[in-house]
């Protein structure tokens, strides 16, 4: 009984040591980001990353007293690829949602944002119901009369989207049945069709838009509510693993830092000319 008892004193003290051995001493993290969606992230003529998410990343990364390298990917398929362990961490204005939080593990949100339709500004969409307000919604929330209002304004009408986004289930929850919606791998090739008047609309973040408008020189503009709530989960997130919660921890204290002394706010205002703390 001695000898047993031995043995299962053995075999826990042998679990623990394994346990210790799996635990990872983080040091350096890698980071994807989409590089392409402006001011969120965006690449620069040498190469190098750019833009909001970039600039409050070396702040995070050097109170978590990491080293951070940012390499580019394909949004739609950043989740997958980070449970593959082909980076450790999502930054890309990623939205945490329920849905979402299935499959990954998120930080605290470091910003919070409203999303809106866009139109040619020589479009009759122009001034649909609703333009220069905002409207708050909760998930899965139908019968919103700002919402109905538009569905008859975009009926028969073609909606671009970028694949894989919160935006892409409203657009279809909401308009599928009086729209045609087509999706794109990214917002620039979306706006590209939007300013050649190969699609009617575009739905997207509400900051993204504001720096595509400066690029097309005009062409485009806001039309409808801006939209903003819970609908878009509790704000924009890093996305991690769901067994990496030592990193995750490492980073919401950091994140946390950075909204208490203001740097958070202070790179929201150069990049979007507004606050977008959470």
């Amino acid at each position: 009984m001695n000898f047993k008892v031995t043995l299962i004193s053995a075999a826990i003290v042998l679990a623990g040591c394994s346990g210790q051995v799996m635990a990872k001493d983080w040091k350096t993290v890698t980071i994807v980001t989409e590089g392409a969606y402006a001011p969120w992230n965006l690449t620069n003529s040498d190469g190098s990353l750019g833009g909001f998410e970039p600039e409050l990343m070396k702040a995070v990364c050097e109170r978590a007293k990491l080293e951070c390298k940012f390499v580019t990917g394909d949004w739609d398929g950043m989740i997958a690829a980070l449970n593959a362990g082909k980076y450790d961490v999502i930054m890309d204005a990623l939205s945490i949602t329920d849905e979402r939080k299935k499959t990954i593990d998120f930080t605290v949100p470091y910003a919070s944002t409203p999303a809106s339709f866009a139109a040619a500004t020589d479009s009759d969409l122009m001034k649909a119901p609703g333009t220069g307000t905002l409207i708050k919604m909760m998930p899965g929330e139908t019968g919103v009369k700002d919402v109905d209002a538009l569905k008859a304004t975009f009926k028969g009408k073609t909606i671009g989207i970028q694949a894989a986004t919160v935006y892409a289930k409203f657009v279809y929850d909401n308009f599928g049945s009086v729209a045609t919606v087509r999706e794109y791998k990214t917002g620039g090739e979306r706006d590209l069709d939007l300013q050649n008047g190969r699609i009617d609309l575009g739905f997207d973040d509400t900051a993204y838009f504001k720096t595509a408008f400066d690029a097309a020189k005009g062409i485009l503009a806001f039309t409808g509510p801006e939209i903003g709530g819970t609908i878009w989960g509790d704000g924009e997130g890093l996305g991690l693993r769901k067994s990496d919660t030592d990193l995750r921890d490492k980073f919401d204290a950091a994140i946390k830092s950075v909204i208490a002394d203001g740097t958070l706010k202070t790179l929201s205002m150069k990049w979007f000319a507004a606050d977008v703390s959470p």
